[in-house]
């Protein structure tokens, strides 16, 4: 890819699965600075002038496209702040892969903060895929700081997929959200911390239409010296159907904090909160080292299996 150097290109894999440039429509941000992009007939992607960051503005009626938004930092001591907004038009069916991946070869702190705001048009449906990736052989803190407001007009649909799994040392992990009549909301978080990361993840959602509904779900993993904090704040304005759950294994001497609240503001309002912490069964252990795994590896056969 032009403008991509190696290091780069490898963070690109993890991060959005890419080998060679994306069709459709794409903005690749790295160290700061845009690399590539790519506009299509139904997609457009504009620079902002006032704060760094872009506009996406993806037209009524566009069906099956994709943008791909990917931001890369390879240079140590970086910090890098975006402001992205995200324009779903009426009755449009599209799929948005972003992420950011970070390689820090150095011995000072890199840190990416991106502020994400949707506007999913009436009768909308979108998809959004983030995915928060570290790597390098130096010393400095790789640090994320994920912002995402959204908002969904009657009868949108979307549903976020994030993931966490290596490599980030500190994230605060902010979603507040606003949904309008029949309108919904899915998220899926999967998050994974070790050695003395840390990592704090907090949703609100107003569900404020009739017939609105929301479904968030966390699925983590906490190592070594970990700490973890999940905050989970749902509220029922309408007749809707709230749900928040949060699963969490626990090893070694890591810590996590589940903290599920719902608030019914409206008799109609369905709301149920679900939170679970504990270890990995000794009996799973046993039953996959008897199929010939050592001890490490049945642990991360049943981690691989809970985070899927």
């Amino acid at each position: 890819m032009k403008n991509i150097d190696k290091i780069q290109m490898n963070l690109l894999e993890e991060i959005a699965g890419l080998h060679e440039v994306p069709k459709g429509a794409y903005n690749i941000r790295a160290n700061g600075q845009l690399a590539q992009r790519n506009t299509t007939a139904n997609i457009d992607i504009v620079t902002k002038t006032d704060k760094p960051g872009i506009d996406i503005i993806i037209k009524p009626g566009t069906v099956n496209e994709s943008v791909h938004i990917p931001v890369l930092l390879s240079e140590t001591g970086l910090t890098d702040l975006v402001y992205n907004d995200f324009h779903i038009g009426e009755n449009s069916n599209v799929t948005i892969i972003a992420g950011c991946g970070i390689h820090n070869g150095g011995d000072k702190k890199s840190q990416h903060d991106g502020i994400h705001t949707f506007y999913v048009g009436k009768n909308a449906k979108l998809k959004y895929v983030e995915k928060h990736y570290g790597k390098g052989e130096g010393t400095g803190e790789n640090v994320m700081n994920p912002t995402t407001i959204i908002e969904i007009a009657e009868g949108g649909y979307m549903e976020m997929e994030t993931a966490q799994i290596k490599g980030i040392d500190s994230t605060d992990r902010i979603t507040k959200a606003k949904i309008a009549e029949n309108g919904t909301l899915i998220v899926k978080e999967k998050l994974m911390t070790h050695g003395n990361q840390m990592a704090r993840t907090e949703f609100e959602v107003d569900m404020n239409g009739e017939n609105a509904s929301a479904k968030v779900i966390s699925r983590s993993v906490a190592k070594d010296d970990s700490r973890q904090t999940f905050i989970s704040k749902i509220n029922g304005n309408s007749k809707c159907y709230g749900h928040t759950e949060c699963d969490a294994i626990i090893m070694d001497n890591a810590k996590i904090s589940a903290i599920p609240e719902i608030t019914a503001n409206d008799l109609d309002a369905q709301l149920v909160h679900e939170a679970a912490i504990g270890k990995i069964a000794g009996e799973q252990l046993i039953k996959l080292m008897t199929l010939g795994l050592t001890e490490e590896e049945a642990e991360a056969e049943i981690i691989n299996g809970f985070l899927k």
